[in-house]
Order: structure tokens, then sequence, then C-alpha cells
């Protein structure tokens, strides 16, 4: 695998090409590396705990940082289009989470209880903001600066290298010390660092100007829904995908509560392996059919759901863990590059966010659905989220090839 990135890395037919390949990785590794070490799910989560806030607190950070990053998109989408070089809105954005994460840190070092609580998963709902920025702004940059055969396999490079980084913190967490604040604490200081270099990677981006003309009217683009039969069906299947994202914090109650504050390092190792052996074959996939990956990655969720349904409370849940952390990176991979190749640099910042802001509204439904089944039964939320992945595969079933277009 190491092998075949320092290729690509090489790669391109002209060396504007290869340079920017070499930018879009480093920058994107260290946003997705800084990603993973503040990981809302877990190391969050765990912060919370250990600061004593309450279990409201802990509950809101899953669907304040998703939904929060993905609502604003069709409001900030036409001021990015608007932009000639979108590499600055990047640049931006990954800066802003930087700050917000220093600023959780301070909070960590002079407060506690739910104080803390508010002060964090407040912080955490700005830097879900500037991740919008940098969600709709990256797509276009990508396509307008690496060709469709190499863009699969640049952003599987960068999860790669993300991955690698999350496993070697994870390792940490298992064999340091059992006080695990001061670890946690320098995670957080280390991805500020992380988003501030990728900024930098970023706004040194060889990318052309775009022609821009006057700033399309918000609500025009949510007709597109109904004009667009490819876009319909690709944001149906990206909705019933999301039961890859939501499961794992089921699953953890499933397997029985005491394991995620007590075993943080294991459960994070999970997680990042489960990015690792994804990442690259996700990408490698996605260049030849991002149709494809859109298809098995939500059969892999629902077998993986199942699983962890005949689990149950018994061992190895890290197993199903496991298989449906590979699952959800693959409806990511796939799910990215589709929208990517699907789209003319003309559409992709609007496709973008007509799609993110769906799911974001969609993610708020279903999380609130998914709260009130879980005091009935934890066995029919994941459930639920097992026939929604095997129907999203279905439904990509339908979605055109777009790699040859």
């Amino acid at each position: 695998m190491a092998s075949n990135i320092l290729k690509l890395l090489k790669s391109g037919s002209e060396e504007g090409e290869a340079a920017n390949i070499r930018r879009h990785v480093t920058a994107l590794s260290c946003s997705k590396s800084a990603d993973g070490l503040i990981s809302p799910k877990l190391v969050l989560s765990w912060l919370l705990s250990n600061l004593g806030a309450s279990s409201f607190w802990i509950g809101a950070l899953v669907p304040v940082r998703e939904a929060g990053a993905l609502l604003p998109q069709l409001f900030t989408a036409p001021k990015i289009k608007s932009m000639a070089r979108r590499k600055w809105a990047w640049a931006v954005g990954s800066f802003g989470q930087g700050a917000c994460v220093l600023g959780m840190v301070l909070v960590a070092l002079l407060f506690e209880d739910n104080v803390a609580g508010v002060l964090i998963v407040a912080l955490l709902g700005i830097l879900a903001l500037f991740r919008s920025i940098c969600s709709v702004s990256y797509k276009d940059v990508l396509g307008k600066t690496v060709k469709k055969t190499h863009r699969g396999q640049t952003t599987g490079a960068a999860n790669t290298v993300s991955s690698v980084v999350v496993v070697i913190f994870a390792g940490i967490l298992i064999i340091g010390p059992d006080e695990k604040f001061a670890l946690v604490i320098g995670a957080l200081g280390l991805a500020v660092v992380l988003w501030a270099l990728a900024a930098m990677f970023m706004s040194r981006m060889e990318e052309e100007a775009s022609d821009v003309g006057e700033r399309e009217a918000i609500s025009a683009p949510l007709s597109l829904l109904w004009e667009n039969k490819q876009l319909r069906l690709f944001v149906i299947a990206r909705a019933l995908l999301v039961g890859t994202a939501l499961a794992p914090p089921y699953m953890v109650i499933l397997a029985g509560d005491e394991g995620f504050f007590s075993q943080l390092g294991a459960l994070v190792l999970a997680s990042s392996l489960g990015s690792l052996v994804s990442a690259y074959v996700w990408g490698w996939l996605a260049d030849r059919s991002s149709r494809q990956v859109l298809i098995w990655s939500g059969v892999a969720g629902a077998v993986s759901l199942v699983l962890a349904l005949i689990i149950g409370e018994g061992g190895g849940m890290a197993v199903a863990l496991f298989a449906v952390v590979v699952a959800y990176h693959g409806v990511r991979q796939g799910r990215s590059t589709y929208l990517v190749d699907m789209a003319g640099e003309d559409d992709r910042a609007t496709f973008t966010a007509i799609s993110n802001t769906v799911i974001g509204v969609f993610l708020l439904v279903v999380g609130g659905i998914a709260a009130g089944l879980s005091s009935v039964s934890v066995y029919l939320v994941i459930g639920v989220f097992a026939v929604m992945c095997l129907a999203g595969g279905a439904v990509a079933l339908k979605l055109d090839e777009v790699e040859n277009g």
C-alpha cells in the first residue's frame, strides 16, 4: 500500500497536477488526523464524562457535530461559489476548526461539570460551521485540481495517513498511564497544530480562477431535487446509508456501556483500524466505480449490524464495530467521489450544499427517532439501521456510472 501511495504522489500527466496531489494529501491528512484525534463519538465524549458533564451534553455531541456541519451548507454554498479560488474558503474553515479546539482545551483546563459541557458543545457547533465551509469548498477544489482517475486514490491516501496517526494515538492511550486526561488534552493540542498546517498547505494549492457571476438565490437550488433524477436518487441512497454513522453508539450500549469510558484506547483503536483497512481499498474502487462503492458499503453495513445483533451482549462487539467503520468509510468515500464526478464544475458546490443540507435535516429526524426507539429496544434501533443500509445499497443500484462520463 505504501508503494502505491508514493507512486500516486509522483503521478500526474503534468507537473502541476502531481504537486497539487501532494498538497491535497498533506492538507487532507492533517485535517483528517485532527478530526480523528478529537472524535466526538469517543474522545470528546470521554472528556465530558471525565469533567463531570451530564449525559445530556455528552449525547448532544454527535448530533451537533454531524448536523451542524451539514445544515449551513445551503447558505454558505452561494458565497463560496462566488469565489474565484475556493481553496481560501477551505483554508479559513480549517484554521477555524483549530481555533475552536484550542477553545475546548482552555475550557477543559478551566471549567468542569455542565459548564464545561455547555461550552464544549457550543464550540463544537461553531467548529461544525467551519467544517461545513470545508466540505462545500473541498469537492470543488478537488474537481478543479485533480483528474477523475486520481481523485479517489488522493483522498484514500489521506485517509490512510490519518488512520495511522489515530492508531498511534490509540496505542498511546492503551499502554499509557491510567490517568488519560493529560493524553487527551495533548491530542486536542496536536489537533490544533494539524488544522493550522492543513490551512497552510491548502493555501499553496495551484488552483485556476473560476468564472464567477451573480450569486444564486438561496432557495433556487432545492428545485434541483425534483428536476435532476440522479441527484435525487443519490440523496435518497445517502440518506438511507446514514445508519453506518449513527449505529456505533448503540452498538456500544448493546455490548454494555462500562467499557465506553474505561477502554477509550481500545475503542479508538478499533475505529481507526477500520478506517485504515478501508481507506485505500475504497479509494481504489471509487476511481473505477463510486456507484459500486455505495452499493457494497450498504451491504457491508447491513451485514455488520446484523452481526452486532447476533453478538448482542456477548464478547466480540469490537469485531462488529470494526466492520461497520469499514462500511461507514465506504459510504463517505463513495458519496464524495460520486458527487464530484457526477456534477460539472458549475454545479459541484450547489449539489454538495443540497445533498448535505437534506442529510443534515434527515440526521436530526432519524437521530431523534432512534433515541426514542432505544428506550424500547436497542436491538430494534440497530435492526432499523441494518434495513436502511440494505435499502441504501439497493437505491444505489439505480444510479448511473459516472467515472467514464
